[in-house]
């Protein structure tokens, strides 16, 4: 059986041979071996571009663990060489069975997991050299067969497959990382708990990160056993993974809360607390819309701390706020702050969207232009759309397409809407 690049370096009588890397910098060779002075007779080797290996050589491993510094790129080690005396490898192999005989290079492989490792052994033995390979080798190379050419190859293409080996496993981590991230977003996105509610629910999420799931806005709906429907809206300034964090944990109170029974300034005043208490920067703060809609789906008590107000679309009648006057301020900005709720009528058939600044702040139109959406264009474009025929989640859509689209580009912000509707 014959390498796929069989290198080595010349014994005594062999004349100096070239090296190829694949870039300009030079490299560097440990050879681990028992008589290294017997086959390596040059203190380094030259290509024909100029590149440089420097050669290194060691009698034992306790002498290349000395020698192993960051600037060596390719180890060659001698299998034949003795077994570490002590340590995992002295005993017993990774199958559990006495005198493994790649103990050696195993040892060498936990010593250095960052640099491409050849292996070298007799043509006899070419066995043990395959089996080098699956065990972690980049290659290896028989030492009757050394020669300049075959070693400068084996270099070059050690380096490069260990650099390629490194690149994959990077890349296979960041994605089981993204996987995990993913599937944990998913986990702490809301789900709606309207069973028993006539009420119909639609939501739409965008965070500003690239490649995220989860940004600093934060959503929730659920009905309480006396049917009231509960909805709310926040978001945490910022939108980097600590803002979402918080958003989870703000969401996640406020419905805690909201089935204990708490509702309005005294609800908010405790979000304010657990903001204060779980917030990395006194500069963080959050703003938040509740509505807490009647058994009757007629009326809804309103509270809005900082947040813009919703807007509700009445049968018959134009898309418009809801009143929005006697707000109070963002949760985290005045320590004693008080937040009144404010009684509004919906009526018969309506829908209530409630949405974050995200969708309002993107920029209208030349590029260039400083003018935003705003809330006034906002329900323009809502009246549109609806006089379209949209509703539910194509509304919803439609409203985050268009307002990107008036954009010129991705809104840089996260954006979350919720719709709710009734008839």
């Amino acid at each position: 059986m014959e390498s796929a690049s069989a290198p080595a370096v010349a014994g005594p009588a062999a004349p100096a041979a070239p090296v190829v890397s694949a870039n300009s910098t030079d490299l560097t060779l440990l050879v681990i071996e028992n008589d290294p002075a017997g086959t390596f007779t040059v203190p380094s080797l030259l290509d024909a571009a100029g590149t440089r290996v420097r050669i290194r050589t060691a009698r034992n491993l306790t002498e290349a663990e000395r020698l192993l510094t960051d600037d060596v790129h390719c180890i060659l080690l001698d299998l034949a060489l003795p077994a570490p005396t002590s340590g995992p490898s002295a005993e017993t192999g990774d199958d559990g069975e006495n005198g493994d005989r790649l103990a050696t290079l195993r040892h060498v492989l936990r010593l250095a997991p960052r640099h491409a490792v050849l292996a070298l052994t007799s043509e006899t033995d070419a066995e043990r050299a395959a089996e080098a390979v699956r065990v972690g080798a980049q290659d290896y190379l028989f030492r009757d067969e050394l020669d300049g050419r075959q070693l400068s190859r084996a270099i070059r293409y050690a380096v490069e497959r260990k650099r390629a080996d490194t690149a994959q496993h990077k890349l296979a981590e960041s994605r089981l990382r993204a996987q995990e991230n993913a599937r944990l977003e998913r986990g702490l996105l809301p789900t709606p708990l309207l069973e028993g509610s006539n009420l119909r629910f639609a939501s739409r999420y965008r965070p500003g990160r690239s490649r995220a799931l989860l940004g600093g806005d934060f959503y929730d709906t659920v009905r309480t056993s006396d049917g009231t429907v509960h909805a709310m809206i926040g978001d945490v300034c910022g939108h980097g993974p600590d803002e979402a964090a918080l958003g989870v944990e703000l969401r996640i109170a406020w419905r805690a809360l909201t089935f204990a029974g708490l509702c309005g300034d005294e609800l908010l005043s405790t979000l304010q607390q657990v903001l204060e208490h779980e917030r990395e920067s006194e500069e963080i703060f959050a703003t938040l819309c509740t509505v807490d809609i009647a058994p009757d789906g007629r009326r809804a008590g309103l509270c809005l701390a900082g947040h813009p107000s919703p807007l509700i679309a009445r049968q018959g009648r134009a898309a418009q706020l809801l009143p929005y006057e006697d707000g109070g301020p963002a949760l985290g900005l005045l320590p004693r702050a008080r937040w009144s709720r404010r009684q509004v009528e919906l009526g018969g058939s309506w829908s209530l969207m409630m949405y974050t600044d995200g969708l309002i702040e993107g920029r209208v139109g030349p590029p260039g232009s400083k003018q935003r959406l705003g809330q006034d264009g906002m329900v323009e474009m809502i009246n549109r759309q609806l006089a379209a025929g949209l509703s539910g989640e194509a509304l919803l859509e439609a409203a985050v397409t268009e307002a990107r689209d008036l954009n010129g580009g991705e809104l840089t912000d996260d954006v979350a809407l919720v719709l709710l509707d009734r008839g």
